[in-house]
């Protein structure tokens, strides 16, 4: 029978393999380079179309390091409802609580999340435009 300074080295021991092991696993599976040549051919692209369409071009590094090549959380379901209600919460007048109304935007206020999914996943443009044509616009930003 052990005494129980062996027991508990014995217990280090396994734990300190099983946590050895789980951070090669890990770090073998996590991949930080979300820099690919597909990432940055789509950051360009989606860099050259807001400037066409007149709107802030952000770095193309940063549009890589959040979009990636797969346009991320944006192109998950752009066209859901939880997406919609996101979307229309944003389209207001600022307010919190009882005072918070929806006001009729520009078209730019959406037009650069419309660019988003041309660029990265085109196949959800139709059904994310859907959503755009029943909002209202005016000429309201500068």
């Amino acid at each position: 029978m052990m005494d129980r300074r062996q027991e508990r080295r014995v217990t280090y021991i396994v734990l300190a393999v099983i946590f050895v092991g789980a951070m090669i696993v890990f770090a073998s599976i996590y991949n930080t380079n979300k820099k690919n040549d597909q990432a940055v051919d789509k950051a360009n692209q989606l860099s050259a179309e807001l400037a066409s369409a007149g709107l802030p071009v952000p770095p193309a590094q940063q549009i890589y390091n959040v979009l990636g090549d797969d346009g991320g959380a944006v192109c998950h379901a752009p066209a859901n409802a939880l997406v919609k209600s996101i979307l229309y919460g944003q389209l207001t007048n600022g307010a919190a609580g009882p005072g918070q109304r929806p006001i009729i935007a520009d078209n730019k206020a959406v037009q650069g999340v419309a660019l988003i999914i041309k660029v990265y996943c085109p196949d959800e443009a139709a059904d994310f435009q859907q959503v755009l044509d029943d909002l209202k616009y005016a000429d309201v930003a500068a």
